[in-house]
């Protein structure tokens, strides 16, 4: 993982510049020549990304804590060239920063997209996180609950309705009963890691209840955890970014759920350590042969004082339930 070292920072502070010069060393010199770590006579953090002859300017003064420039600058050592400057403005937010520039190496490193590129695409994440106090790490329950979701989005839904589309109907984050609603279908996206196979976890009596007017549809992902296997939470979620890239408002939309959903970059370096291989994902109608309860199940309703129910559903036997590729049930009912 790229990473730039706090210890840099650290040595450049002690030889601050003066008048309008900047302090600068590579950021990550085994990687890459291209991107310096710098400080200001105000004791301003920069990031440089040198440009060649043919790049293109980038400049974003509308990002919370960071501005973005493009100019001329000589750094020692190198001829003198244009460079891409993202300036620190918020002290707060050196730990983002420190991530911001580790996310530009790493993709200037691909050598698939120009600086500009990247850093707008790098600077449109982190717009949405920047300034936020990060929560604490999601439990494991969390991240795999994350985690499917995030599958959903990017394996089922915006393959048949397009980027816009399927994050406008990812609801569950903002606390709606499931976890993406749309006119005419809803569905409730659920994981698991148990060894049994198919055993999900219910958090609710009206999880699996169909919305008003359409049908409920189930999303079940069995997982396990190894530790060589390839998926984790952060690798989906670049995943379905990279769907995301080309339209702005859905990454926006996006990023907005990650934050509600409690997820904070600056925590990828523990979810990189939770590695799932991907069992199976399954796709169910709920009909009234799907195993349930709800609260026509009880002669009168609800019993008084009984203020939540919690229960696990076995779906082994069900896979007369099963929505096949082929059968484009769900996004029929559009």
């Amino acid at each position: 993982m790229v990473k730039i070292s706090p210890d840099l920072w650290s040595l450049l502070e002690t030889n601050l510049p003066t008048g309008e010069n900047l302090t600068a060393k590579p950021s990550v010199p085994e990687l890459s020549s291209q991107v310096f770590c710098a400080f200001d006579s105000e004791n301003q953090r920069h990031i440089l990304v040198q440009l060649k002859s043919d790049d293109s300017a980038y400049e974003d003064r509308q990002s919370r804590g960071i501005q973005v420039v493009t100019r001329e600058l000589n750094v020692h050592g190198q001829p003198s060239s244009r460079y891409i400057d993202l300036i620190c403005l918020d002290i707060a937010g050196y730990s983002g920063f420190d991530l911001i520039g580790s996310e530009i190496i790493a993709e200037l490193v691909k050598g698939i997209r120009s600086p500009a590129e990247i850093i707008h695409s790098v600077l449109a994440k982190w717009r949405r996180f920047w300034g936020q106090i990060p929560q604490d790490l999601l439990s494991l329950n969390e991240v795999i609950g994350l985690l499917a979701e995030i599958r959903f989005l990017t394996e089922r839904l915006i393959p048949e309705v397009g980027p816009g589309e399927a994050v406008k109907r990812w609801r569950g984050p903002f606390g709606s009963r499931h976890d993406f609603e749309w006119l005419g279908s809803s569905v409730e996206v659920k994981a698991t890691t148990s060894s049994r196979g198919r055993i999900f976890h219910i958090n609710g009596i009206d999880q699996l209840d169909p919305p008003e007017n359409g049908k409920l549809f189930f999303f079940g992902v069995q997982l396990r955890e190894e530790g060589g296997a390839e998926q984790t939470l952060p690798r989906i979620i670049e995943t379905c970014r990279n769907l995301l890239v080309k339209d702005d408002e859905a990454l926006d939309k996006f990023e907005s759920a990650l934050v509600q959903a409690g997820y904070f970059p600056h925590h990828n370096e523990d979810y990189e350590k939770l590695r799932f291989r991907i069992i199976e994902e399954t796709l169910f109608a709920v009909t009234k042969d799907f195993p349930k309860i709800c609260a026509g199940n009880f002669d009168g309703g609800i019993p008084a004082g009984i203020v939540r129910v919690e229960y696990d559903i076995n779906l082994n036997g069900c896979d007369r339930l099963i929505i096949t590729d082929k059968s484009q049930e769900l996004f029929h009912s559009l």
